[in-house]
């Protein structure tokens, strides 16, 4: 039933309509009530402060003993107001964990080699990872990724046996 045009609707029919609006309406709709733009876009957002807003303005505000109490309540809370100037330095007190030798890999400055689309890969592998065309990288894979531009593992790129190398 369609509501007259000498009465204005029931609270309870716009809260209703507040789930059927389009955020550029409830854009508006929350202008119109609060008297300002909205900061927000977000559906939901909007439709609880109109919401909210409707219904404060139709049954009336916080009573003087809540806003007291909610007054209190803010002081008493621990709250930052802004972020702090600066971050204070990390302290860590982890120490860093040795590198395990991996069984198939050969030892520190052999170097890898394998033919690939018509050229040569060479990889001097070091003490903390392997030398690749003027680059250091942390694994095999990392290596195998640079040549070939994919996802690749670094071992069976390499060709290499849990027991040795085919270096």
């Amino acid at each position: 039933m369609p509501a007259t045009t000498d009465k204005p609707p029931t609270l309870a029919r716009e809260l209703a309509a507040l789930a059927r609006m389009t955020a550029a309406e409830l854009r508006d709709r929350y202008a119109a009530v609060f008297g300002e733009p909205a900061a927000s876009g977000n559906r939901a957002w909007l439709a609880r402060r109109v919401g909210w807003r409707l219904q404060a303005l139709a049954e009336g505000d916080l009573s003087e003993r809540a806003r007291a109490r909610a007054a209190d309540l803010a002081r008493d809370a621990d709250l930052r107001l802004s972020a702090p100037k600066e971050q204070p330095e990390p302290t860590s007190t982890a120490t860093p964990i040795p590198a395990v030798h991996d069984p198939r890999l050969p030892g520190v400055g052999t170097v890898l080699t394998r033919r690939y689309k018509g050229g040569e890969v060479r990889v001097k592998i070091a003490a903390d990872g392997f030398e690749y065309a003027g680059e250091r990288y942390g694994s095999l894979s990392a290596v195998a990724k640079a040549v070939t531009g994919t996802h690749t593992n670094g071992f069976l790129f390499f060709r290499l046996t849990r027991t040795g190398s085919a270096a």
